[in-house]
């Protein structure tokens, strides 16, 4: 039988998660894909994607970026995680494409303009997967990315809508040498910019690469947003992205533990409401940016691919999906990777 006690502690708990779920589910209306795009020739500056109380948010904690142990230590602990899905699938993709060549040269050769991305097949397998590939690193927050792209031979522009965020990035970089070397595409390995992805739009940027690392969850306007990223990649270029579903389980995980109980990260971070599943994901890239379409030709893993990954605390560190795995599942953390087509 239960003592009074024990009566106090489950009620307390009982009231604990009830009052994360109501927090978390507030906003019964989904953030969805379905904004329609704007007219124009896509090279102004469009509506912002900032969402102003979350750079806020992150403004407060960028002090603690590079602090492993710290607010940001499971982005620290994903960091492998990210690069062994950009590498993996660069190399699935080239080594595609290579075989195509040595099978049917005349078919596979495709003429491209400067204007098109760099598709570098001479770096399968090596270890600086992405020499002499232009990098963009939307949303960049302290660096812990933008770093290891640098360091892997891309030349990497962090880009944060924080000046916080960009001063400790930039700060940190510049104790190591490497990073602000020359690069052979021209000016330094590693530039951060204090600005957004669409004034780089307006600018007329445009990237072999681009990523967008636990961003989508947080920005104001995401289909914008994702038309913003396609304007920045060239015809046949790469977007890489991480996020989270939005499903009982990625609330449990990622407010309710990870928030409310064991403050692995300051409550308040995530909204339930503004995570993204995979497949609307998709259905966007598909329908919205037309990257690719039904009966194609070349296998739909060389257009688009979600893989899941899941935080190990036994260990500290995050395991990806092996390629068409069904674990972990893509019901929480998952990477994304899409091709932009060489021909719109």
């Amino acid at each position: 039988m239960l003592g009074n006690t024990s009566v106090r502690s489950l009620a307390r708990a009982r009231a604990q998660v009830c009052q994360a779920a109501v927090r978390s589910f507030a906003s019964t209306s989904k953030v969805r894909l379905d904004s329609p795009a704007r007219s124009g020739d896509g090279r102004e500056a469009g509506p912002s994607s900032v969402h102003a109380s979350e750079i806020e948010h992150f403004s407060r904690l960028s002090s603690q970026w590079w602090d492993e142990h710290g607010e940001f230590g499971l982005l620290h602990a994903m960091n492998p995680a990210r690069i062994q899905f950009m590498r993996e699938k660069l190399d699935e993709v080239w080594g595609y494409e290579r075989a195509l060549q040595q099978v049917a040269p005349a078919i596979s050769s495709v003429p491209t303009s400067s204007s098109s991305a760099r598709n570098p097949l001479s770096n399968l397998g090596k270890t600086r997967f992405l020499s002499g590939l232009d990098v963009a690193d939307i949303g960049c927050g302290g660096g812990l990315l933008s770093e290891s792209l640098a360091r892997l031979g891309a030349r990497t522009t962090g880009v944060d809508a924080s000046a916080s965020n960009i001063g400790i990035a930039t700060t940190h970089a510049s104790r190591d040498p490497l990073l602000s070397r020359p690069h052979s595409l021209g000016g330094s390995s590693l530039t951060y910019l204090h600005t957004t992805a669409e004034q780089l739009v307006a600018e007329g940027r445009q990237f072999d690469v681009v990523c967008a690392m636990e961003v989508l969850e947080h920005v104001n306007g995401p289909a914008d947003f994702m038309r913003s990223l396609d304007r920045l990649l060239k015809p046949g270029g790469h977007l890489f992205m991480s996020t989270i579903a939005r499903t009982p389980l990625s609330w449990f995980l990622t407010i309710f533990m990870a928030e409310d109980v064991l403050r692995l990260v300051t409550p308040g971070t995530h909204t339930h409401s503004q995570y993204i599943n995979p497949d609307e994901l998709k259905r966007f890239v598909q329908n919205d940016l037309k990257w690719f379409a039904k009966g194609s030709k070349l296998p739909q893993r060389m257009h688009f691919e979600v893989r899941g990954t899941a935080y190990l605390p036994w260990k500290g560190t995050w395991s990806l999906a092996a390629p068409e795995s069904a674990l972990p599942a893509t019901q929480c953390n998952y990477f994304v990777w899409a091709r932009k087509p060489l021909k719109p």
